[in-house]
């Protein structure tokens, strides 16, 4: 299995590759990980990974920058259905825009928008940005994805920004953080995960084996 990771500058690569790495020799799976800026890789790519950290300006940016990249994208994952996974600021690229330091495009793999966070406690007052730690996953539909865990599985976030006009039906499970915020969405061969899953311990390594034996 050849697996691509997407380098646009703003991933967290090293700890994304270490944890694929674990979750392959977990499931006893073959798999080549490589991380690359080569668009003909991603077209080589069993399966593809866009991991992003930081704003959403410069995940697009920096995607921007690989000459390629986005069309050899949409033909592996649009055309040639092959299983993708977005994580964090990878995520938030699926969307149709984000509103993070002006207003960029997104793949429009997803329905919504990537805005500005206001999450507010029982008395109203602000909770802090961004949310930062150790948050329980509500399972609101069966996937792939996230076969095997249980409704409060704590998974790791660091973000001040989120999913919003979503379709219930790409909503894979969500949060709570001052209301409902998204943390899995997918439709198809795609799927995102708000949290960074490279960093959730074994509910993240259970996330990735799953990524890895997903046959969409």
């Amino acid at each position: 299995m050849k697996l691509a990771v997407i380098d646009t500058g703003a991933g967290n690569l090293a700890s994304v590759t270490r944890a694929f790495r674990r979750a392959a020799a977990e499931a006893g799976v073959a798999a080549e990980i490589a991380v690359t800026t080569a668009p003909e890789a991603v077209l080589a790519a069993d399966r593809i990974v866009l991991p992003g950290q930081g704003a959403f300006a410069a995940s697009r940016r920096g995607l921007d920058a690989l000459p390629g990249m986005e069309d050899a994208l949409r033909e592996a994952v649009e055309r040639r259905a092959r299983p993708f996974l977005g994580i964090c600021v990878g995520m938030q690229l699926m969307a149709e825009r984000g509103l993070e330091h002006g207003s960029y495009p997104g793949l429009g793999w997803i329905a919504g928008e990537i805005a500005p966070m206001d999450p507010r406690g029982e008395d109203d007052a602000p909770l802090p940005l961004p949310q930062m730690g150790w948050n329980g996953l509500d399972l609101t539909a069966p996937h792939p994805i996230v076969a095997g865990l249980e409704h409060g599985e704590h998974v790791y976030f660091v973000h001040s920004y989120a999913l919003r006009g979503g379709q219930p039906a790409e909503l894979i499970a969500s949060a709570r953080y001052g209301g409902a915020v998204a943390a899995v969405v997918g439709r198809d061969n795609l799927a995102g995960t708000q949290f960074h899953v490279e960093k959730s311990g074994p509910v993240g390594l259970r996330m990735l084996r799953n990524f890895l034996g997903w046959k969409p």
